[in-house]
């Protein structure tokens, strides 16, 4: 979780470390049902979802991977159509790990995941060490939201790792998506049209009334900041503060941002290449070589498989060298590591870019519920809605983008795919009700900048935008930033809590460029 040390070797423990504080980011909302309204706890006006008076199970002890201290298990049970409370029903799970403290601060501090599709316990030992300082005297609640880990799951059959390099071409995938699909909709909960995020928030009310809170504290990552939103949204009496970690906003349309927000993050990868002369002298004209790379013809090569170490056929497209190149570019101990694996493929060597593209593929917390996203982002990004058509950025991300064919690959998912309804309110942004604390990575491929400084101005008064220059997705795993959340969360009032010093980060170095053991050494390369 610390940044990558100015001029020193991205070795593994500090890559992980680095790649553990993106995790946070990426870390995506939560969901279902209560036990009885109060009056302080029920719906806004304009929610639309009704709330459900059933106990599910009461939380109970129990013990979470990764998690040294014991938790407490419990779900609520939900009706899956929210309009038809009779009918189909489905369990949310949350867990809660208690406040150390006897005399523990009566407003906890839910989680809200990433993805869309990721399960928040999923997140525990994570977060555990994330909001230690906070766990002191709250409890830390985290929801698997209506799709995700044990909450009404809507996983696909997961692609072995062992396969993912020949499985990730556009066909495949689509096909895999359909006969997925085919069989979700077989499940008692199959009616994928119940699992936007605005069903969804009221679910975690219902958590929040089950729990007895009167008001809580929301920390979202990535998607988690867009369910957050909706959260405050739908029930701004319940919440006391915010912090919205990498904003995706309502009216973001996820596949056009990712898209151009990709490019633009390796267009920094480039620009940073070829602004240091040790890099430009060992990779000359690197863009104009991934350039070339897009646009040679598809061919089949032999690459040994990183993650198994098995020689493998895989076709190498321009949309295979588009998906190897994203994963690393959310973290910049990683992407520092780009110039010289794209140097290397256009050589015919694709093995170090293989590696990188398959970093995060074996994290378990970042495994995505596939039925969920696509059920939520179907529903609420494509087609965009009037509202957000403008705002999500390019159309493509570009012919030679990191992000290009990402659009494409949505829209044809989700020809036939159920979507739910969404309210027109469900993508306007209104002032905040409780101080809001938005967070941006300048060099974050999803959720940069650009975002976040649009939320903020939307919040208004009660809400204050930190920018990290050169952090990737997700600041919560920097290790000052923690103590900034705490001191945020923790401060008295309003005013105190905005007026917390947050600049801690600001001389995060950008990592230097990754030089291979054997390669000769040059002033300004890590090695």
């Amino acid at each position: 979780m610390l940044p990558l040390p100015a001029r020193s070797r991205p070795t593994r423990a500090v890559a992980a470390r680095a790649v553990a504080a993106a995790v946070l980011a990426a870390a995506t909302a939560a969901g279902a049902a209560a036990a009885a309204a109060a009056p302080r706890g029920s719906p806004s006006a304009g929610s639309g979802v009704a709330p459900a008076a059933s106990p599910g199970v009461a939380p109970v002890p129990c013990r979470l991977s990764g998690v040294e201290f014991g938790a407490l298990c419990g779900s609520v049970r939900r009706p899956l159509d929210p309009n038809q409370a009779a009918g189909v029903q489905i369990d949310v799970h949350y867990a809660v790990l208690p406040a150390v403290a006897r005399n523990k601060k009566p407003d906890p501090v839910f989680v809200f995941a990433g993805g869309p599709g990721q399960g928040a316990i999923g997140l525990a030992s994570t977060m555990a060490g994330v909001l230690a300082r906070l766990g002191n005297r709250r409890d830390i609640v985290l929801v698997d939201q209506r799709g995700t880990g044990r909450s009404a799951p809507l996983a696909c059959p997961p692609v072995p790792p062992s396969q993912a390099l020949a499985e990730s071409t556009a066909e495949r995938v689509l096909a895999r998506l359909r006969e997925c699909r085919a069989a979700l909709q077989k499940l008692p909960h199959g009616d994928l049209r119940h699992f936007t995020t605005h069903v969804a928030m009221a679910d975690i009310d219902a958590v929040r009334r089950a729990l007895g809170a009167e008001r809580i504290n929301l920390v979202g990552g990535s998607y988690g900041t867009r369910a957050a939103l909706e959260y405050q949204r739908q029930f701004p009496q319940a919440v006391r503060r915010a912090v919205l970690d990498g904003a995706a906003p309502p009216d973001m349309v996820l596949p056009q941002a990712l898209a151009a927000d990709a490019e633009a993050a390796l267009e920094r990868v480039f620009a940073a290449c070829e602004q240091d002369a040790a890099c430009r002298e060992r990779h000359p004209a690197l863009r104009a070589r991934w350039g070339q790379m897009l646009d040679a013809p598809p061919r089949t090569v032999r690459v040994t498989n990183p993650l198994n170490g098995l020689s493998e056929p895989v076709e190498v497209s321009a949309d295979l060298l588009r998906n190897l190149v994203r994963a690393p570019l959310y973290v910049p101990a990683l992407a520092a590591a780009l110039p010289p694996a794209i140097a290397a493929a256009a050589d015919g060597r694709l093995e170090p870019l293989a590696a990188l593209g398959a970093s995060l593929a074996t994290r378990r917390e970042l495994q995505l519920a596939e039925g969920m996203h696509f059920s939520v982002v179907c529903s609420e990004d494509v087609p965009p809605s009037p509202a957000s058509a403008a705002v999500g950025g390019a159309a493509s991300g570009g012919p030679r983008g990191a992000g290009s064919g990402l659009v494409q690959l949505y829209a044809q998912a989700c020809t036939d795919w159920p979507r739910g309804e969404v309210p027109a309110a469900f993508y306007r942004i209104g002032p905040a009700s409780a101080a809001t604390l938005v967070l941006s990575g300048g060099a974050d491929p999803a959720t940069p900048p650009r975002h976040g400084e649009r939320v903020a101005r939307a919040l208004g008064a009660k809400a204050r935008h930190v920018v990290v220059a050169e952090a990737g997705h997700g600041l919560m795993g920097l290790p000052c930033m923690r103590d900034v959340l705490f001191r945020f969360i923790d401060a008295y009032d309003d005013a105190a809590a905005l007026a917390v010093a947050a600049d801690c980060a600001a001389g995060v170095p950008r990592p230097p460029v990754f030089a291979s053991p054997g390669a000769a050494s040059a002033p300004g390369v890590a090695r």
